[in-house]
This record gives structure tokens, C-alpha cells and sequence, in this order.
């Protein structure tokens, strides 16, 4: 034990030491901070005239007093003491910097910073999409193979956590032998016991193991909550693509209606010798390009019916039901309420699933260093033996034995330094993608709102455009009726009724559907008190709560709903 502690500390003629990285506890901050890599693994200890720092940083028993002939009475104590350490980097989240407030001018138009409701879509009073999104919730399989894999990640998490307790099992057998060599005869033997075995945790492999099978935990819930904030807003836009084609396919219907009725007052006009057989040409023609942009569009109908078919779990074509009949685009609100960019870092599932994956590679990188250093065990065996059933629980036939061992690789050519770079650069590499996750997100959030404001102004431009349309419609028809104009101001007239109709019920559900992508930008759609699903109301609370960036924004009542 003693030499284990000098190699430990391995002090050289230079007065010099291993980094604290291998001893004790460092913040995940400094570790970055230092810039760790290889070939920049050292710092400067005292000059030998000064007291001796402790072994590690939490144990206030120095090197001199472990080796000094009091050294041994406070040896039980040291295990003790050195049990609550563990090497490596402590994680701490990561400060990043965020804007105040939004960039873009379309910010101007949110009225306040509210938190985004669970139900956000129930806003829209459409009934149809409430029970479309509670058949989602309860159907769908991206939904279910997520769930999976949180009860996944929970086992693993389990798996770890036993590493901390001894491993016993029991055992038993009966045997009878004969030989030559025996001149009794054939011999009974008896036998059964339990044996165990103890890893002592010095210096924390099992504790970081289990950090890192904790922290992938409730990452995996995190991934959860992102497919349900996924989830609703894809359910959300195809069903307002849905009603917007319906939409336009009615638009187009009504304007059929109205140039077949054109198209016989032309071919009466005609017949009569009042207008020339071109003009009666020219109305097939117009009706035939307005009847021929239907297929298209019920081509389209069909397809988002089976994108809805298949986000509810169900076949092709099993959402027609649940649909009902022909309806409008739900109404999107006046107002639009979001939240400010620093509590979307704590509100978006994709962010903290990122943050919650960079903990536990921080972790992983505590199991590679525990590998430079010896691995303590207890193990033992409590046994009866006996060549006769009636004396197997005897005192005689009682065995036992204690076995206190260490391993240690003294010498694999480097490997075990390899596998703590390896799982530093993986750090780095969960660190870039955890902050990408935050821009991504602010631009997300930037972009959702500038293309809602800009579909709002459009929406209202073509509906100003459509009444326009429709009265001159209505005068031209008049005029070629009473001969004032001729037949392809008409058609003109009716050509562009028709296209802005079309226009202004697209339009209609990209505004819908750029408020959805406001909503999914901003990560609503769940709350922490809401449980997920396959866990114990425990887990679930414990998941809600689990350290996060929230750890380091205060608490969560505001984003909460």
C-alpha cells in the first residue's frame, strides 16, 4: 500500500508530479482549461523542505505520515478516506455564451417571454388535430423506440450501479468416485457454500462508470422528449398541409364551376353568330388547365394522408377516418409568445440530451485513468465438506477463507495513456457537438421567427389580391356580356382569380406551419413534470430533476408548464 501511494504521487529528482488528473478530483473547467494532452502532464509539487501535499486532494493524510511508523495505525482509515476520491476530470456544465434578447426584427412582434405550454397545438381549437396528436402520442413508433431506449440506458445504468456491491453466489455438489487406489469402496462427497467478491473502489473506475451510465440515462430521456417535440410538429404540419390542399383543391373546384358556366354562355354567344369560334377555343383551353391542376394536388392530399397514417401507427390510409370531412386551416393566433435565448438553452431537448452525453464522456474519461492505478479486491469462500449427508453441517466440515488481492498493470506499452487520450478527444468531440446544439438552435428559433412574421404579411397581401381578383372577375363578366369588352379580358381575369386563390391557400398553411416550426424551435411540447412513459413515478421524477444546464440557470418554475 505504501508503495502504491509513492507511485502514486511518483515525485522525481526535479520535484516534480504526475497531474492531479491521476490524483484526486479536478473540475471539468480546469481540465479543460489546462489543455491536457499529451506531453503537458505535469505541475509543480513543493521543494522537499515544505510539508508534503496529501495523496489526494479530499484525504488530509500526507505521504510522510503514510510512511512513517504511525503510518499503519492509520491505514484503515486512509482506505477509507481514499474510497471517496475518484481520478479524473469532475464535470461541471459548461458556460456558454448567449444573446439577451433576439436578433432579428420579427422579435419586435412577440408580445412577452412566456413558458411554451405542453398543449401548445390545443391554442388552434381544432379537434380534429387534439385527437390526432393523442393518437401520436399513443401510437406512434418513433415514440415507442425511443421509450426503449430510455428503459435500455436505465438497465445499463442498473448493470453499473451493481459494480459497488459485492458479487456473491452460492454453489453445491455431489459427487461419488470409485478407484482402485480406494479400498472402502465407492466414496460420497458433499459439498456446497457461497463464495464472493469485493472490488474495493479506491479510486473511483466503478463511481465515474456509473456517472457516465447516469448521465447517458437521462440523456436517453432527453432524446425522448426531443421525438415528442419532433413528433407533434411533423403531426401539426401535415395535417395543415392536408387542409390546405383540400383547400386549394376547392378553390379549384369553384373556378371550374365558374368557367364550364363561362364556357356555355361563350358557345350560346357562338352559336349565335356573336363571337368567333376562337373565343369558344379559348374557354376549353382554360377550363381544361384549371381541371388539370386537381390530380396534382389530390396526388398530394394522399400523400400527406399516409405521412399522418404513418406517424399515428397506423397503415396507409388508416388516418382518413380520423379525419372527417373536408375542413379549413385552423387559424393561427394573433399574438405569438416565446421564450428569451438563455432559457432556451435550459427548454430545448436536443440541448440537454447534448450536455447530458458531454457528462458522460467526462466520466469515461475517470474510467480509462483509474486503469493506471492498482485494482483492490476482497474476496472469500464460506464452504461445508463431507463424505456423509448427516455430517455436512458439522463443525468439522465447515471451511472458509479470506482473500485480500491487487492487480496492477505495471507495463502494456502505453495502451492504458492511449485510452485516456482517446477518451479526452472524445470529450472535445461531445463538447463541439453540445455547443453546435446551441447554435443551431438560436439560428432555428432566428429563422422560425422571421419566416412566420414574413408568411403573415404575405398571407394578408394575397388575400387583399383575391378580393381584388374576384370583383374584377364579377365587372369583366358583366362587360363581355353587354359587349363592352372582349373574351380574354375575361380570361385573363378569371386565370388570375384562380392563381392567387391558389396562392392564398397555400399561403394560409405556411403560416400555420412556420408557427409550428416556431413552437418546435423553442422545444414545445413536453414539461420536466410530465413522466415518461415505461418508468416507476421515481425514475421519473429523478429524470425531471437531474443535473443539467438548469443546475447552473436556477430553478425551473418558469419553464415548467
Amino acid at each position: 500500500m505504501i508503495l502504491m501511494c509513492q507511485q502514486g504521487v511518483g515525485v522525481d529528482q526535479e520535484g516534480q508530479a504526475e497531474s492531479s488528473l491521476f490524483w484526486g478530483r479536478i473540475s471539468f473547467r480546469e481540465w479543460r482549461g489546462r489543455g491536457f494532452r499529451p506531453g503537458r502532464r505535469s505541475v509543480s509539487l513543493p521543494p522537499r523542505h515544505q510539508a508534503v501535499p496529501p495523496v489526494c486532494p479530499r484525504c488530509p493524510i500526507s505521504r510522510d505520515t503514510m510512511i512513517s511508523q504511525h503510518g499503519l495505525r492509520v491505514l484503515p482509515l486512509l482506505i477509507l478516506l481514499l474510497a471517496a476520491c475518484s481520478v479524473g476530470p469532475d464535470y461541471v456544465v459548461p458556460d456558454y455564451p448567449v444573446p439577451d434578447a433576439w436578433e432579428s426584427e420579427a422579435a419586435a412582434d412577440v408580445e412577452g417571454e412566456v413558458p411554451p405550454i405542453l398543449d401548445w397545438w390545443t391554442e388552434f381549437g381544432d379537434e380534429i388535430l387534439d385527437s390526432l396528436m393523442i393518437r401520436a402520442r399513443d401510437a406512434n413508433l418513433d415514440l415507442r423506440i425511443a421509450v426503449g431506449r430510455v428503459s435500455e440506458a436505465r438497465a445499463f445504468r442498473q448493470i453499473a450501479g451493481g459494480d459497488y456491491w459485492p458479487q456473491v453466489e452460492g454453489n453445491g455438489s455431489f459427487s461419488r468416485t470409485d478407484s482402485p487406489l480406494l479400498s472402502d469402496g465407492p466414496t460420497n462427497t458433499w459439498k456446497t457454500g457461497l463464495g464472493a467478491f469485493w472490488e474495493l473502489d479506491l479510486f473511483g473506475r466503478v463511481r465515474r462508470g456509473h456517472e457516465a451510465t447516469d448521465a447517458e440515462f437521462h440523456a436517453a430521456i432527453e432524446d425522448y422528449r426531443d421525438v415528442q417535440v419532433s413528433l407533434y410538429a411533423e403531426v401539426a404540419t401535415s395535417y395543415v398541409n392536408y387542409r390546405a390542399l383540400q383547400a386549394r383543391v376547392k378553390f379549384a373546384e369553384d373556378n371550374i364551376t365558374s368557367q364550364r358556366e363561362t364556357l356555355d354562355v361563350v358557345v350560346a354567344r357562338q352559336e349565335a353568330g356573336l363571337v368567333p369560334q376562337l373565343d369558344v377555343a379559348r374557354a376549353q383551353s382554360n377550363l381544361a388547365n384549371t381541371e388539370a391542376a386537381i390530380p396534382l394536388l389530390v396526388s398530394q392530399i394522399a400523400f400527406e394522408r399516409n405521412r399522418l397514417s404513418l406517424l399515428l401507427g397506423l397503415p396507409p390510409g388508416g388516418a382518413r377516418l380520423g379525419l372527417g370531412e373536408r375542413g379549413g386551416v385552423p387559424e393561427s393566433p394573433d399574438s405569438l409568445l416565446t421564450v428569451v435565448p438563455a432559457n432556451l438553452i435550459r427548454r430545448r431537448p436536443d440541448i440537454r440530451a447534448a450536455e447530458r452525453k458531454l457528462a458522460a464522456q467526462t466520466a469515461r474519461v475517470g474510467v480509462a485513468t483509474a486503469e493506471l492505478y492498482p485494482s483492490f479486491s476482497l474476496s472469500g469462500t464460506f464452504s461445508v465438506l463431507s463424505r456423509s449427508f448427516d455430517d455436512l453441517f458439522t463443525e468439522d466440515a465447515v471451511g472458509w477463507s479470506v482473500v485480500p488481492g491487487f492487480s496492477w498493470n505495471l507495463f502494456n506499452g502505453g495502451k492504458v495513456r492511449g485510452q485516456i487520450h482517446v477518451e479526452e478527444a472524445r470529450v472535445q468531440q461531445a463538447l463541439a457537438v453540445y455547443e453546435k446544439a446551441i447554435l443551431s438552435a438560436l439560428g432555428e428559433v432566428e429563422s422560425a421567427l422571421v419566416d412566420y412574421q414574413q408568411q403573415r404579411i404575405r398571407l394578408e397581401r394575397l388575400e387583399v389580391a383575391v378580393e381584388a381578383a374576384q370583383e374584377s372577375v364579377t365587372l369583366v363578366t358583366t362587360q363581355y356580356i353587354e359587349g363592352l369588352t372582349d373574351f380574354q379580358s375575361l380570361l385573363d381575369a378569371q386565370r388570375v382569380l384562380f392563381n392567387q386563390q391558389d396562392q392564398m391557400a397555400a399561403s394560409s398553411g405556411s403560416v400555420f406551419t412556420a408557427l409550428v416550426a416556431v413552437n418546435r424551435a423553442i422545444g414545445g411540447g413536453w414539461s420536466l413534470n410530465e413522466p415518461v412513459p415505461d418508468l416507476p413515478p421515481e425514475e421519473s421524477a429523478q429524470a425531471g430533476n437531474t443535473p443539467s444546464p438548469d443546475a447552473q440557470q436556477g430553478d425551473d418554475d418558469d419553464v415548467n408548464e
